[in-house]
């Protein structure tokens, strides 16, 4: 199994010095983080696609999708444009989810000049707000087929029921839960609570599940801690519709890249070849179309 090839769905890149884009959650004066407390360990001046290859070279990383992480800036293509430039020099990210306010009118416009950037794959609009029941917000969704691009989105467990009445809406949009689905907390009554809104979700043939930041809600994880999150997962919905990221470099805070592959590993090790290799690359590089 450790020879099996690793796609990453979930990393982040960032350089405080980039003029036109803000990453106003890393700098130094960020207060504590409501989920995982203080995180100043990761808030380095720059985190590059060169720094990730090097960090992660002896881990069998195939390919890897970026994740936005520029917040609030004033033209969210300046993101996009960074990263490609990564991948035509370095060949990473080979997939870039960018950002977009789906609920600004003029989110079309925005959405073709993303689609100019031959690795944009996606779209994060990242908010914990009503926007599941913003009729402009959702017209925005509607417009994601057009184009192909697959939403990435982890909403609160108590919406849950609201993502899946949009996603049955846009049968022909893929719907992405992130972080599987953020459990922020881990006793037993909020793991039947989120199984419930996840199942709803999984039930649901145009979703897909992506398994990472596990330990932004279990800082001090181990295999058995994340173990009934991960299997419900993959029971929810299959080995063909779910997919592993690491959310790095923010979970660096919880353990080194290998602990959180070597885990994922581990967690499928019971599983078939064929469906251990969906779970680890095949299933991303088609749904993410890599």
């Amino acid at each position: 199994m450790a020879d099996t090839p690793f796609v990453d769905t979930h990393i982040h890149f960032h350089d405080l010095g980039e003029p036109t884009l803000s990453y106003s959650w890393l700098l130094p004066e960020a207060g504590p983080h409501p989920a995982f407390g203080n995180y100043d360990a990761i808030k380095s001046r720059r985190y590059w696609a060169d720094d990730f290859l090097a960090e992660t070279r002896f881990h069998n990383v195939a390919k890897v999708i970026h994740v936005q992480a520029a917040l609030g800036i004033d033209d969210p293509t300046e993101e996009t444009r960074w990263l490609q430039a990564f991948a035509d020099r370095l060949g990473v990210p080979e997939g870039i989810v960018a950002s977009a306010d789906l609920s600004n009118p003029d989110v079309g416009t925005l959405l073709e000049r993303h689609a100019g950037y031959p690795n944009v794959r996606g779209i994060r609009d990242l908010r914990y707000d009503d926007y599941l029941l913003d009729e402009a917000w959702q017209r925005g969704y509607g417009q994601l087929e057009r184009f192909g691009f697959v939403l990435c989105d982890d909403p609160l467990v108590e919406h849950m029921g609201r993502a899946a009445e949009l996603v049955r809406r846009y049968p022909g949009i893929t719907y992405c839960v992130d972080h599987a689905g953020f459990p922020r907390r881990r006793d037993r009554e909020s793991f039947e609570a989120w199984r419930r809104g996840m199942r709803r979700l999984a039930a649901l043939p145009n979703t897909v599940v992506k398994i990472s930041g596990l330990g932004m809600g279990d800082n001090a994880w181990t295999v058995e801690s994340l173990r009934p999150w991960v299997s419900e997962c993959i029971d929810a919905w299959g080995s063909d519709r779910a997919v592993f990221g690491t959310n790095w470099p923010v979970d660096r805070l919880f353990s080194s890249y290998g602990d959180v592959v070597d885990a994922y590993r581990e967690l499928v090790d019971d599983l078939a070849l064929p469906e251990r290799e969906a779970l680890f690359f095949r299933n991303a590089e088609r749904i993410f179309r890599i």
